[in-house]
């Protein structure tokens, strides 16, 4: 059968595609060595492999390939960092070049007005817009704006465990984003609130977005070309109601609001509201989900956790004379080192947001070109033998050292080198209080017919209990104190 003109031309077309390719890999190959890379398929390479989440995957191929192994996404090449000794190497030892982002047209133009500092590629821009961020969220006066939210938001966090402990994962995401809100916003949340509920759909949507490589936003999120601006302007235009008013509470968005009438920052409308975007996104989500590790490994694992109780106990009366408080820090270093060993356990980041070489660079033998991604394997890192013996056991004792003199030692969860999270004060202090008072105030008891699988995932677990837990007061003192609260 003679075949017609348009299959030839498909078919001749086919031909000088593969050769290009093979062709475009020898010369590739004789200039650059990269680290054992996963088979993959012609042209598109591992785009079909790389599942999202990637955790457990990217656990497997690690043990597989080593230290560091490489995966074809298109065109597009990345490597995965596999244990502290190479991302520390590469990420924070080398970051004036491992610092950028790869271009990201539909994530970064289309869906967020290519104002979106997460995405940003290393330069004047994103460093200005990163010295907004911290000078709000870590200055001097930070501590004493934020802590009341926090502090406020705790109560109603013990509350709800003992008036609904069947709805504990809700009471955390309630926890979570109403802190968050009244950090950005100054305004409190209920998990019914209409308004939160648009932005939290946005917020799983973008999330797999950003951290799944292989999704494309073209054919799946078509929808989000239209925001963020409805949506966060609704909450500017309410502030700036409550501050023409005098209701405002002191919030980051009262003093980025100040700041810029005053001209000290420069930023456009469509830059300030993707700042609120970005804090509002990395700020709920993430700490829902280190409370809700929490509890697992405090049902799972019960012997750290009558640990820390008499910790609280010596400290806050054993017969639930007060909850903890911020006041406490000093005195409880096991608190703060659950807090890190939450983090650790299970990063609720499972694969971090690539950075991008901006030069070649040569490594322990490899030579990588310009434009190679990076992203820290979290799930890899964080069960690495080397680094943390008896890994997937939860014990906050591998933390008292000197790891506790910052909330960024000794783990990976708020990201790496100059791309730390700006937010990791306040969502270091919001799992602290919250590990505290539950701690204090609850037992928690797995359910022998229903073992926890702590290796799932359950950060995007919402609607339903990620797993089975019994939750009680550990007595009736503790119950009357949490109702008085």
């Amino acid at each position: 059968m003679a075949l017609s003109s348009s299959m030839i031309a498909l078919l001749v077309l086919a031909i000088v595609v593969l050769v290009k390719n093979v062709v475009s890999r020898l010369q590739f190959n004789s200039k650059y060595r990269l680290p054992p890379e996963i088979p993959g398929w012609p042209i598109i390479g591992n785009t079909l492999d790389v599942p999202f989440p990637g955790g457990v995957w990217g656990h497997e191929m690690a043990k597989k390939y080593g230290e560091m192994f490489t995966c074809r996404l298109g065109g597009k090449t990345m490597v995965f960092l596999n244990s502290a000794r190479v991302v520390s190497d590469l990420l924070e030892k080398r970051a004036a070049i491992y610092s950028s982002r790869p271009y990201r047209p539909m994530a970064q133009d289309i869906a967020s007005g290519g104002a979106r500092m997460l995405l940003m590629g290393h330069s004047d821009r994103w460093r200005s817009q990163r010295k907004i961020m911290h000078s709000i969220l870590n200055g001097q006066q930070a501590e004493s704006k934020f802590i009341p939210f926090e502090e406020l938001e705790v109560r109603q966090l013990v509350w709800d465990y003992l008036h609904t402990p069947d709805q504990f994962y809700t009471a955390n995401q309630r926890f979570s984003n109403s802190v968050i809100m009244s950090v950005i916003f100054g305004r409190r949340a209920q998990l019914g609130d209409e308004q939160l509920t648009k932005m939290l759909n946005i917020m799983m949507e973008f999330g797999q977005l950003l951290f799944s490589p292989t999704k494309n936003i073209c054919d799946l999120f078509t929808w989000l070309t239209y925001l963020p601006k409805p949506i966060y302007q609704h909450e500017v235009d309410a502030l700036s109601d409550r501050v023409s008013k005098g209701t405002a509470k002191p919030c980051f968005a009262t003093a980025l609001i100040e700041g810029t009438s005053k001209k000290e920052f420069n930023l456009t409308e469509t830059e300030k509201l993707m700042i609120f975007s970005t804090l509002l996104e990395a700020g709920s989500d993430t700490s829902r989900t280190a409370i809700t590790q929490m509890v697992a490994a405090a049902a799972a694992f019960p012997e750290w956790a009558a640990t820390a109780r008499a910790h609280l106990d010596e400290l806050c009366g054993h017969n639930a004379e007060r909850l903890p408080s911020f006041e406490d820090r000093e005195k409880l270093p096991y608190i703060a080192a659950v807090v890190k060993e939450t983090l650790r356990w299970r990063p609720f980041i499972q694969t971090g947001v690539p950075h991008q070489l901006t030069q070649d660079d040569v490594y322990e033998g490899y030579r990588f070109p310009a434009g190679t991604m990076f992203t820290w394997n979290a799930y890899a890192l964080s069960l690495n033998e080397g680094d943390y013996p008896d890994a997937v056991r939860f014990n906050p004792e591998r933390f008292l050292n000197d790891d506790l003199k910052s909330p960024l030692k000794g783990h990976w969860s708020f990201g790496t080198g100059r791309r730390v999270c700006v937010g990791y004060n306040v969502g270091f202090n919001n799992v602290w209080i919250a590990a505290a008072c539950l701690l204090y105030c609850f037992d928690f008891e797995e359910d022998t017919e229903n073992p926890i699988d702590t290796l799932n995932t359950i950060w995007d677990s919402v609607e339903k209990p990620p797993f089975a837990v019994k939750i009680k007061p550990r007595s009736q003192a503790h119950a009357e104190l949490i109702k008085q609260k």
